[in-house]
């Protein structure tokens, strides 16, 4: 027993002075090399100056022990390129150690520089390398980019009448605007008395919260440019003649992501604004109207031939003096005592409201389609709703809403797509007429009982029945929101008021069908 606790004792003591013996993935080889899942990291078009987003690029060690590269990029310093590598930034990182079957995140992002050619409205190619240099082993992965040059506007105050040039797409980027003293983010603002024009054929692009705020007038695609539009044309999401707002992420993932921007404001002292064939998509709000102390005259827009989709924000707010605030909610129209006439428009996809209207305002909707699915999430408040109440504390001397529906398609998946707020304070100004409506709230007669206005009275020719659209949209497929041959929608009434010579499509109307579209 003697002996072998001694043994014991120097077999302890041999071992402390033996080196530790280490796993296998960790013991560094002096052969082998990567692998990689991809061979070229591929950013889609990215404008000038403006920072992608981050790509990852995964590096994989398949071998059984450690191994020892260094990463650089191929033009170094002169790259538009920059990497992330194992936590570390820099163009380089030497002797990062990746273990035995396992892995190497790389991020990746650029910044892509003007390519010297002013009025290019082309994409050009920006090339680099990541170069892996491991026990002797050279490999690398290449990073490609299209740039696109641009006119960019940052805290861009528009003092005297402006017309944009449409050669190269335009990009809102928030800067500092100081005004009365403070400081305000801002991308554009179109100041009191000017007047800024966005041709036919113009594409514009706003950063991450940036707006194209209008104190004087806006005019897009306006009267001035009668033949933007042939009358044999048939006015498709890819007509070039429309004019397009969105956001700058141009990468195919951020096609149809709401939120991306801000929107386009409207403020108390602007005046006579028109949007027509236009897309507006992807913000937060499509166009707001704010005039919270019901100043006289009410900014006014007139929409035409205009789709507004893909829309949802919370917390919506714009910079201005006063920092102003709008009901904190996003809306395809949201409005605050302004005036909205909108004829031939789409409305759907938007995550709160296609249109939110608060008292003092007045709203008339001819010849629109209002279907708003959200098959990106789901939505618990009516597409279109109206209230003669303020969203900004302290304020409640408002007017009531002028409302006014004709010729419309107003549906979507809530029982309840319409909602009037406080309605009887508004009933005798309210006009809903020759319209597909789903509503269960106000399915009774014309004197029903307060607070719910009848709308399904013969008399009012509407129809509350499902309109049949073609295509209803989902996370899958794209949605087609003209009407199928047997939609009960065709057989409404002879319109009510003025009708529209064509249809959002820019395709004569005959019949004519309620909605944006005429049905062939």
């Amino acid at each position: 027993m003697r002996h072998f606790f001694l043994a014991f004792v120097l077999l302890g003591c041999l071992s402390a002075l033996l080196p530790g013996c280490e796993p296998k993935e960790d013991l560094v080889q002096t052969s082998g090399s990567l692998s990689f899942v991809q061979d070229t990291v591929l950013f889609d078009t990215v404008f000038t100056t403006v920072r992608t987003v981050t790509k990852r690029l995964w590096v994989y060690n398949r071998n059984r022990g450690a191994l020892k590269t260094d990463v650089s990029l191929g033009e170094a310093g002169a790259s538009p390129y920059a990497l992330v590598v194992s936590g570390d930034a820099g163009n380089a990182a030497s002797g990062v150690t990746v273990r035995g079957n396992d892995s190497l995140l790389v991020l990746v992002r650029a910044t892509v520089g003007d390519n010297g050619t002013a009025t290019a409205a082309k994409q050009f190619l920006v090339t680099d390398q990541i170069n892996f240099l491991t026990n002797g082993n050279a490999q690398n992965v290449k990073l490609v980019a299209y740039g696109q040059n641009a006119y960019f506007h940052r805290a861009d105050v528009i003092a005297q009448n402006t017309t944009w040039k449409t050669d190269k797409p335009h990009v809102i980027v928030n800067g500092d605007y100081v005004s009365g003293g403070k400081t305000y983010a801002v991308g554009v603002v179109v100041a009191a008395g000017a007047t800024l024009r966005i041709p036919r054929g113009a594409r514009v692009y706003s950063h991450a919260g940036a707006q194209l705020q209008v104190d004087g007038q806006l005019l897009v695609n306006d009267l001035t440019e009668p033949n933007a539009f042939l009358p044999a044309d048939t006015v498709k999401d890819t007509n070039a003649n429309l004019v397009h707002f969105a956001g700058d992420r141009l990468e195919p993932f951020y096609a149809d992501i709401p939120g991306q921007w801000g929107g386009i404001v409207l403020t108390a002292t602007s005046h006579d604004n028109r949007i027509r064939y236009a897309e507006i998509k992807n913000a937060a709000f499509g166009v707001a109207l704010y005039n919270p102390a019901n100043a006289l005259p009410h900014p006014a827009v007139q929409l035409d031939n205009t789709t507004i989709k893909n829309i949802s924000g919370a917390n919506v707010s714009f910079a201005s003096a006063q920092s102003l605030t709008i009901g904190g909610t996003g809306g395809g129209i949201i409005s605050l005592s302004g005036r909205v006439a909108a004829t031939n428009c789409l409305i759907t996809n938007c995550g709160e409201y296609a249109v939110l209207g608060f008292g003092g305002g007045e709203f008339d909707f001819n010849f629109c389609t209002i279907a708003n699915y959200t098959p990106s999430f789901q939505r618990k408040t009516a597409a279109l709703t109206f209230t003669d109440k303020s969203p900004v504390a302290g304020v409640t001397a408002l007017s009531s809403p002028q409302v006014a529906i004709r010729n419309s398609v107003v549906w979507g998946p809530l029982e309840d797509e319409l909602y009037l707020d406080d309605n009887d304070a508004y009933r005798n100004t309210l006009l809903v007429r020759n319209s597909v409506l789903r509503t269960k709230a106000y399915a009774g007669p014309v004197l029903g009982a307060p607070g719910k206005p009848g709308l399904a009275d013969p008399a009012l020719g509407n129809l509350l029945a499902d309109p049949k659209f073609v295509r209803i949209g989902s996370s899958f497929t794209k949605a087609d929101y003209r009407l199928q041959a047997e939609s009960p929608a065709l057989k409404l009434g002879p319109a009510i008021g003025s009708v529209p010579a064509r249809d959002l499509r820019n395709l004569p109307r005959k019949a004519p069908t309620v909605g944006a579209y005429e049905h062939k």
